[in-house]
């Protein structure tokens, strides 16, 4: 498809939710006003914060006047990002978390090689900012480029065993062209966690032209104590919804045959990231463990019957092994046997066999 509209001359909408983030904020904001593109907008979605971060949002919207500043109730990043979306005029969209922050050239790096390629998505690698050391560090695997197709664009047919392996959930550190994200009508989850998988992944899909810059073009921080990596123990199950519907997605555009391989995978290693985020929340651990074993794991596909599908076989022994010892015998037992009560009668059910028992007086 051929993407030519813009208007009033934005390049890019720099879309920012930005919920309780005064400590980051004008880090985050610095990186973005200062970019070497400057026909960009900058639109700034206060999800009900209760700090400063708002009042320091409107003190650099008169200083900048790309600065829009909004705000909404507290509804999460998804709806903040949704909303911007609406707001959004710039040819191209981009997204940043407000304690992440960009290289300067990030913008003309990513605009220019879309507009030389005519993408519907670019994507850049990235270093990994301690927020503890203050360090800039290059950890390994993040982006896993042997998978990545060996050409200029791509889409997901080229590699469809491995497209949801390669480039990570994230939304910030891809560029996307605008008319293709609305025309698809692609929006965020509106979750407590995980809001973008959903979103990326079926623009991942969707994409018929994507590019890949072996750069390091945008700073992820890490080791804070706001981030979502850091509250994994709300909303625990969230990743797993996503997923589900992701598939009911692939289900519905019939593609999900075609990339199964990878969606299995993927899920299966957001199964042992989150199980393992969780190991100081033990009681918040058990809730997830027995979400997947009663429905999320089936409905996620990962089951013996998709065994061979693994890439690391090791993976899939050591999800079962972990879940294979935290069964909710309780509703297993309410399964094979209860009873219900009415004023005349008694329901008992054993094995899927219902017997109703007509109750008399005094019983």
């Amino acid at each position: 498809m051929n993407h030519n509209t813009q208007t009033d001359n934005i390049k890019v909408s720099i879309i920012i939710p930005i919920y309780n983030g005064e400590q980051f904020l004008r880090e985050c904001l610095n990186s973005v006003i200062n970019q070497d593109l400057k026909d960009t907008e900058i639109i700034l979605i206060d999800d009900g914060s209760t700090d400063s971060s708002l009042s320091i949002c409107q003190e650099y919207a008169k200083q900048d006047n790309r600065i829009t500043v909004q705000t909404q109730q507290n509804k999460g990043s998804g709806a903040a990002r949704n909303k911007g979306l609406v707001l959004a005029r710039g040819k191209y969209l981009s997204f940043l978390d407000v304690d992440d922050f960009f290289k300067p050239n990030l913008l003309t790096r990513l605009y220019e090689t879309a507009e030389a390629l005519n993408n519907d998505i670019v994507i850049c690698d990235m270093w990994h900012y301690n927020n503890n050391t203050k360090k800039i560090e290059d950890i390994k695997g993040t982006i896993n480029k042997e998978y990545i197709p060996q050409k200029e664009v791509f889409n997901y047919k080229d590699f469809p065993e491995h497209i949801f392996n390669c480039f990570q959930n994230w939304a910030w550190n891809k560029l996307f062209n605008t008319q293709f994200i609305k025309e698809n009508n692609i929006k965020f989850q509106e979750l407590k966690r995980t809001n973008d998988l959903y979103f990326t992944n079926c623009a991942l899909i969707l994409a018929n032209r994507i590019s890949f810059i072996d750069e390091k073009l945008i700073y992820y921080r890490y080791g804070t104590d706001n981030s979502a990596q850091s509250t994994n123990q709300v909303a625990p199950t969230d990743f797993a919804k996503a997923f589900i519907k992701l598939k009911d997605f692939l289900e519905k555009n019939k593609i999900y045959e075609t990339v199964k391989q990878s969606y299995i995978n993927w899920a299966l290693s957001g199964c042992l990231y989150n199980i393992y985020k969780l190991s100081n929340y033990p009681k918040t651990q058990k809730r997830l463990l027995n979400y997947l074993v009663s429905k999320g794991l089936s409905q996620m596909d990962i089951t013996k019957e998709n065994k061979n599908l693994i890439f690391e076989k090791s993976k899939y022994e050591e999800l079962n092994k972990i879940c294979g010892s935290t069964i909710n015998y309780k509703n297993i037992f309410q399964r094979i046997f209860s009873i219900k009560h009415t004023i005349s009668h008694k329901t008992i059910t054993i094995l899927g066999l219902r017997i109703k028992v007509k109750l008399h007086k005094g019983v």
